[in-house]
């Protein structure tokens, strides 16, 4: 058991977990929850990945949410619950969850609130620059077998186009291109930046990640705010 799961395990015994990775696309909230997830035990639950296999299955639901995240828009309020509270009844999640990517509104994280009360809750906010966040975002890659995120500078694969994990192929998102991605900032702090300031007022269960780092760095920063937490 690793120092932080004993840790929680002394302080919040029988009350699931429930983390919040909160900031703007590409802050690096995937990133991090891959490892975190180990730590914690718990499932890492990312709404972008339930759309896109919605998306991917061409479901009448993944065929809405692609015309919404293909113009950068946010995906309506009761498509996102639809597709998360499914996921959130399995088996595996009955401990707690790794959350990416939700709430995305005040009324999201009201609602969703509601519905947790018999959980520990912590929101981290990885915070960037956006002209660093473009740069990382532009450059980015992933697996199409086993979603093993890449960066063409700063993490590249061992050979070209081939996932080191597990040989897939790499592939880039069609909404990780630079006109997509400022379009999807703006809507960005315009819809879900006032997310951050309802939990920010939450003092105890809310942590500030500096994401401008490396990424050994930043995720011991997220130790490091999860540990105080409980």
């Amino acid at each position: 058991m690793s120092s932080l799961l004993a840790t929680r395990a002394s302080s919040v015994e029988a009350k699931p977990l429930v983390v919040i990775l909160m900031g703007p696309p590409g802050a690096g909230k995937g990133t991090h929850a891959v490892p975190l997830k180990e730590h914690l035990h718990l499932p890492h639950i990312s709404t972008g990945d339930l759309f896109r296999e919605n998306m991917r299955n061409k479901t009448p639901l993944g065929l809405k949410v692609k015309e919404f995240m293909d113009s950068g828009n946010l995906v309506p309020d009761e498509l996102v619950f639809d597709m998360l509270f499914e996921r959130l009844a399995k088996e595996d999640c009955k401990n707690g969850v790794l959350l990416d990517g939700f709430p995305r509104t005040v009324a999201q994280a009201k609602k969703f609130d509601a519905r947790l009360g018999q959980y520990h809750i912590v929101a981290l906010y990885f915070s960037i620059a956006d002209e660093l966040l473009i740069e990382r975002i532009v450059g980015r890659i992933m697996c199409k077998q086993c979603g093993r995120p890449y960066h063409i500078h700063f993490d590249p694969p061992k050979k070209s186009g081939v996932c080191d994990q597990c040989n897939g192929s790499l592939y880039q998102r069609d909404d990780d291109k630079e006109e997509i991605i400022r379009k999807r900032l703006e809507v960005y702090y315009r819809e879900t930046h006032p997310v951050i300031e309802y939990y920010a007022e939450k003092k105890d269960s809310f942590r500030q990640i500096d994401s401008s780092g490396s990424k050994e760095a930043i995720f011991q920063e997220v130790l490091n705010a999860l540990s105080s937490s409980f």
